[in-house]
């Protein structure tokens, strides 16, 4: 399973370069394919099984995304990371973020109610699971908030926004202490989202975010 899971409406398949979009993603956030890494096309047609014109729908998308950068007559270029980055995505988070949190307590349905409470009890785990795992875990956390917000435009942003994020926790990750502490303040978030508390839930997710952003910065 790869670890972030592309947006897509619930009645309609990913394309073919959904499906190559999601899987170069994955690489490049989990650095298999670092900062400014060259991205061979044919290497991928052969690795993901799909056609030339796919990929380079796929290459597009991630250069929108900004995660690729293109050069013609050169080649596709994995994009590089800068501490200015994470200071620059901490401040639109945290107020994206903040607001889809007060938004999930507000909207959230019963069965997502339900879907939040089994995370809940699956973050209380989290000493059982090693860092991979516990990343997995914080991604679909957030995708749970940014779907109960029922606005498919915000849920779009905050997913391109978290991607970036994780890419820079996987650079710092052999030396960030607060992966597990992260986890737990999802406890908190996520208990406020369920009861329905917008004020608290808001607080706790601009907290959880502004955190992220101090131990990266300290070994970044």
């Amino acid at each position: 399973m790869g670890l972030i899971a592309p947006l897509e409406p619930q009645d309609s398949p990913p394309s073919l370069a959904d499906k190559a979009f999601a899987a170069i993603r994955d690489m490049i956030v989990s650095l298999e394919l670092p900062p400014g890494a060259v991205v061979h096309e044919a290497k991928l047609i052969a690795e993901l099984g799909v056609g030339r014109t796919p990929i380079r729908e796929a290459v597009r998308m991630l250069e929108q995304a900004k995660l690729v950068e293109v050069y013609p007559r050169r080649g596709v270029f994995v994009t590089s990371v800068n501490i200015s980055d994470l200071a620059s995505l901490s401040e639109v988070r945290e107020v994206l973020e903040a607001h889809a949190a007060r938004l999930a307590a507000e909207r959230a349905s019963e069965s997502e109610r339900q879907e939040l409470a089994a995370l809940i009890e699956e973050s209380r785990g989290k000493d059982k699971l090693d860092r991979r795992a516990l990343i997995d875990l914080d991604r679909r956390i957030h995708g749970c908030i940014y779907r109960c917000t029922h606005n498919d435009f915000l849920e779009t942003t905050l997913d391109e926004y978290y991607v970036l994020a994780l890419r820079i926790w996987f650079l710092a990750l052999d030396r960030v202490e607060r992966l597990d502490e992260a986890v737990s303040e999802h406890g908190e978030l996520l208990e406020a989202i369920r009861a329905g508390d917008g004020t608290r839930a808001e607080r706790s997710m601009r907290r959880h975010v502004q955190g992220f952003e101090q131990a990266v910065r300290k070994v970044l």
